[in-house]
């Protein structure tokens, strides 16, 4: 067992470790660490306002997706718990869990240190510090678990499938790195995947690497979605006149800031004018500096920020120190009401964004898998590349009708909501997975 230097995170780990052993899907992800809302959900003192250590809001928002679309309304530890190990690194090795974190921001936030990034990427994700200290509390919680276990995240599916454990691993983007195929010959593990195109680049991949991978084991489900922001295309109209609702977001490690800065700057000024046809709702994640940074900007402009449930305000800005709570925020205020995002292209926010029935306009993408993802979307004719330097006036463009066609943006609502259902239907698909895999 981990040593941890607090009493009630000791006994959260007591009691996540008898639930995921009890538990029929049983559910790991690698995603951030957010132990005061996990002494909270086992009744033990919190601190809502310690603020989180977060890698990502996307491996998170998947494994809660899924298993919102296996509870139902109730929450149902035996039907599926999932735990994140990064909650329960030691007190001796929690720097290193720091050093990812601050690593991670400092790329993400930067556009001269992509290079650098994209180095750590193709040679440097297996070697991360984080994985060293994970392996314990992973290990430890799964010890006892002898069937199949949901992974959302590669470092805990390949830990795990190297110690025998019969391993569902979702590769959640529409692009295979290195690490998804390290054991794709082996017979514990089965590997859920975006597309065809994703499961026809995975045996490409694992050939090259001599891996003999079994394509039975590699199966199309598409992209998991919390089913709560599917909900909210059958109450969104594609946008064809009026207020503009749109959501400008960041990822789990800040991402894209200076674009978003960007884009208020030009767009609150605007909020001034009583013809202003659009609203705008920041969503700045677990981000303190990045929320106090956009609400100097509106303060400058002396307009009222209004609060996070009045969907009437002219700009909101959306902040918690805890992923938990940031994400319900999205969930509550942010898909239900938004027409379109601005946003990176990426499955924290770009799947959810779409099965929402709203449009998307891309930030620039951090990785070859966003690439990939931006195309996707593209392709489908609901996503264009934000012109963040001149935003107020691409978005006067894509509002206009051209004679009596449609805008743009009615246009990609539409083909939002015409999605191919493989973009909605990936938890329910991934449970069936689980339930195959289990009577084998």
């Amino acid at each position: 067992m981990p040593e941890l230097f607090d009493k009630f995170l000791v006994k959260s780990l007591q009691k996540d470790k008898k639930l995921l052993e009890k538990s029929e899907i049983p559910t790991i992800t690698v995603s951030a660490a957010y132990r005061e809302d996990l002494k909270r959900v086992h009744g033990y003192p919190d601190n809502d306002s310690t603020p989180d250590v977060v890698f990502s809001r996307a491996h998170f928002s998947m494994a809660a997706g899924i298993a919102v679309q296996v509870w139902g309304k109730k929450v149902d530890p035996k039907k599926m718990w999932v735990v994140d190990p990064t909650n329960y690194v030691s007190h001796k090795q929690w720097s290193s869990i720091l050093l990812t974190e601050n690593i991670g921001k400092i790329l993400a936030r930067h556009k001269f240190l992509k290079l650098l990034k994209d180095i750590v990427d193709k040679f440097g994700r297996s070697k991360l510090p984080i994985l060293k200290s994970i392996t314990p509390p992973l290990l430890h919680l799964t010890e006892n678990i002898n069937y199949p276990i949901l992974s959302l995240h590669i470092a805990a599916g390949n830990i795990l499938a190297g110690q025998g454990k019969n391993i569902i691993q979702v590769i959640t983007d529409p692009h295979v790195r290195d690490e998804y195929v390290f054991n794709a010959d082996k017979g514990n593990m089965v590997f859920c995947v975006f597309d065809e195109q994703t499961k026809t680049e995975f045996l490409e991949k694992a050939a090259l690497m001599g891996k003999e991978a079994n394509p039975d084991r590699i199966i199309v489900t598409g992209p998991p979605v919390d089913p709560r922001i599917i909900e909210c295309r059958k109450k969104k109209q594609p946008w064809r006149s009026g207020c503009l609702n749109l959501c400008l977001t960041t990822g789990g490690l800040g991402t894209n800031s200076q674009e978003m800065m960007e884009v208020v700057e030009q767009l609150v000024p605007k909020l001034k004018n009583k013809n202003c046809k659009f609203k705008l709702l920041v969503y700045t994640g677990t981000h303190e500096d990045i929320y106090k940074e956009i609400v100097n900007i509106i303060k400058k402009h002396k307009i009222k920020i209004g609060k996070n449930n009045d969907s009437s305000a002219q700009i909101r800005v959306m902040f918690h120190p805890q992923l938990v709570d940031a994400n319900e925020l999205l969930i509550n205020y942010a898909f239900p009401w938004a027409h379109g995002f601005i946003t990176k292209p990426s499955g924290d926010m770009a799947y959810d964004a779409v099965a929402s029935g709203s449009f998307i306009l891309t930030l620039d993408e951090w990785g070859e898998w966003e690439e990939r993802i931006r195309e996707v979307f593209e392709q489908l004719e609901i996503s264009r590349i934000a012109l963040t330097e001149n935003i107020a006036a691409q978005l006067q463009v894509l509002t206009s009708a051209q004679g009596k066609a449609q805008s743009w943006i009615e246009k990609a609502m539409i083909n939002a909501h015409k999605i191919d259902p493989l973009f909605l239907n990936g938890s329910k698909e991934i449970i069936k997975v689980v339930k195959e895999f289990k009577k084998k």
